[in-house]
C-alpha cells in the first residue's frame, strides 16, 4: 500500500469514527406529568401551533426525551406531541427546564426527560389502577431501562378538578395518595417531586383546589406557583413566555433543593 493510500486509511478510519459516536444514555431523568399546561399550550392563540420555538427551548445533544415507543431521542418542541395525543400541543416547560439546569450547572450530564401529560384531564384519571396512571408508571420504569437515576417528578395539573365541589375537595387526598403510590411502584419513598399551583382554572373552584395544593405536606415535595404568569386568549393556557419562566423556576427549585 502507497503512503498516500495508507494516510488516506487512516483518514477514513478516523472519520467512521467521528460519524458513529458511541450511543447517548441520560444519567439524570425527570418525570413530566399532569394535564395541559405540563403538556405545554406555549403559542396557541389559533387551532394551530404558531411553530415559535424560543431560544430556551431549543434542541440541545444533552437533553434527550422518551419517544412514544420507549427509546430515546433528542429532545424538541412540542414535547408532548405523541403523548397528548388528539390535542394541539405547543410549548411547555420541559425544555427550558433542562436547558436552565444545564446552563447553571454544565457538568450535571445528560438528561433524560419522559413526556407523560394528558390535557383535559381530573386527578382521579391519574389514581392507582387507571390508564393514565399504568402508563406513568411503565414509562418511568422504561426509562430506567438504560442506566439512568429519576430525578424527580414534576407535577403540573388541577384546572380540570375546579369545577365540582367534590372533586376540588378530594384534591388533597388524591394527590398525595398519588404521590404516595408512584413512590412505591417505583421503589423510591424519597424520590423528589416538584409540583406546581395552578394559577388558572376551568371552573370557578381554583382556589380550593390551590388550597389543596399549597397545603400538601409529604417529604421532599417541593411547591411552586404558576400565579403571576401571562396565558393565551383562552385564559386558561400559559403563554410561550411564561412556560419558559415556569421551567427556570423549577430548574431553580431543583438545584437549590435536591441536586448534591
Amino acid at each position: 500500500m502507497s503512503k498516500g493510500m495508507l494516510l488516506f486509511f487512516f483518514f477514513f478510519v478516523a472519520l467512521a469514527g467521528s460519524v458513529c459516536p458511541e450511543e447517548v444514555k441520560p444519567k439524570n431523568i425527570f418525570i413530566l406529568a399532569g394535564q395541559s399546561n405540563m403538556a405545554g399550550r406555549g403559542g396557541l392563540n389559533t387551532p394551530k401551533w404558531d411553530g415559535k420555538i424560543p431560544y430556551e427551548s431549543n434542541p440541545n445533544p444533552n437533553i434527550l426525551q422518551l419517544a412514544l415507543d420507549k427509546s430515546w431521542v433528542q429532545a424538541h418542541e412540542p414535547l408532548h406531541v405523541e403523548i397528548d395525543y388528539g390535542k394541539t400541543v405547543g410549548i411547555g416547560p420541559g425544555l427550558p427546564f433542562a436547558n436552565a439546569i444545564l446552563a447553571k450547572d454544565p457538568s450535571f450530564g445528560v438528561i433524560g426527560l419522559v413526556p407523560c401529560a394528558k390535557g383535559a384531564t381530573k386527578i382521579k384519571q391519574w389514581g392507582l389502577g387507571t390508564k393514565l396512571y399504568t402508563r406513568l408508571v411503565e414509562r418511568a420504569k422504561a426509562s430506567l431501562q438504560s442506566g439512568g437515576k429519576i430525578q424527580a417528578l414534576i407535577w403540573y395539573q388541577g384546572e380540570s378538578d375546579t369545577n365540582e365541589k367534590a372533586d376540588a375537595e378530594s384534591y388533597k387526598s388524591r394527590l398525595e395518595k398519588l404521590f404516595q403510590d408512584f413512590r412505591r411502584d417505583l421503589n423510591a419513598p424519597d424520590l423528589p417531586i416538584i409540583m406546581v399551583a395552578i394559577a388558572s382554572a376551568e371552573g370557578p373552584l381554583m382556589e380550593t383546589v390551590r388550597e389543596a395544593q399549597l397545603s400538601i405536606n409529604l417529604n421532599n415535595v417541593k411547591c411552586i406557583d404558576a400565579k403571576g404568569s401571562h396565558f393565551n386568549k383562552d385564559n386558561l393556557h400559559l403563554d410561550t413566555a411564561s412556560q419558559v419562566l415556569l421551567g427556570q423556576k423549577l430548574a431553580d427549585t431543583f438545584l437549590s433543593s435536591f441536586s448534591h
